[in-house]
């Protein structure tokens, strides 16, 4: 157990990231399943900007890694500009 009061504070804390950092990232996830799934091209194209953004948001905060987020990009828009 921690024997400083920043110590537990930053446990809390901590605690309070993750779990937030784990939603985010779920939301993303589904989100780009939901576009994944989409049959509509409007639809899909109507969807991806917010996607992106979501994928750049997680990059910024270092929750998924930069290249990562450009692979995930990449491969929407080519699915996207296919269909």
């Amino acid at each position: 157990m921690a024997n400083h009061k920043s110590a537990l504070k930053r446990i809390r804390r901590n605690e309070a990231v993750r779990l937030r950092n784990r939603y985010q990232h779920k939301t993303v996830r589904n989100a780009i399943k939901k576009l994944r799934n989409e049959e509509d091209k409007k639809a899909a194209e109507a969807l991806l900007p917010t996607v992106v953004g979501m994928i750049d948001k997680l990059a910024k905060r270092n929750i998924i890694h930069n290249n990562k987020a450009s692979n995930l990009k990449s491969k929407l828009m080519s699915k996207v500009s296919g269909m």
